[in-house]
């Protein structure tokens, strides 16, 4: 879908800056809707589609049952706060939403302390550690307020949703116990090893 937007106004030549966050004004909040899915270039746009992809990935292999929570604020509530808060200029890019699910993923390694979640955050860390610099006013024309409230909402989520643990997969071995058929077969027989006959059975005089 951003790739598809991203040539429709490059072919077009359809100026669709226009349609990004514009903080405190009205016509700006239709950016809450377009701005995560408009980019300014094409390398704009690829900066954010493979980190996305990738995170977006992990994120529905790992956190099934809280992925669309995710994804639904990732996208909107850096957006929000941006036109709350950010600078009077157009805020365009999925950034802030590649911010939030980063630190989703990482902060959720963190708070869930489980092997899966650790080793998934590790993989985070070692691909998009340098992000961290982005949330600061470091670089002309980057909209750090995106990437800074994105990373802020990813946080929040993580700590919200900690408590939310994928349900433990069974071993192949745990599925089908054989205990039943052993106790049966060590009915007679009691824990000092000696032989207990049924119920009802008289020995011959």
């Amino acid at each position: 879908m951003l790739w598809a937007i991203h040539l429709f106004g490059w072919i077009s030549g359809i100026d669709l800056g226009q349609l990004g966050v514009y903080p405190r004004r009205a016509d700006g909040l239709i950016g809450l809707l377009a701005a995560p899915l408009i980019h300014g270039s094409f390398d704009h746009l690829i900066s954010n589609s493979l980190p996305l992809f990738f995170l977006l990935a992990g994120l529905g292999y790992f956190y099934r049952r809280e992925r669309w929570t995710v994804i639904a604020i990732a996208f909107f509530a850096p957006s929000l706060w941006v036109w709350v808060a950010g600078r009077s200029s157009y805020h365009i890019g999925a950034s802030g939403m590649v911010y939030a699910l980063a630190f989703f993923v990482f902060f959720s390694g963190v708070f869930r302390r489980d092997r899966q979640a650790i080793a998934l955050a590790l993989a985070v860390a070692l691909l998009y550690g340098s992000m961290v610099w982005g949330i600061f006013p470091i670089q002309p024309g980057v909209s750090w307020e995106s990437h800074l409230f994105g990373a802020l909402a990813g946080v929040i989520l993580a700590y919200y949703l900690r408590g939310h643990r994928p349900p433990k997969q069974p071993y192949s071995w745990e599925e089908e116990s054989d205990e039943d058929g052993l106790e049966d077969v060590l009915a007679p027989w009691n824990y000092k090893g000696r032989y207990l006959p049924p119920e009802g059975f008289r020995h011959p005089d």
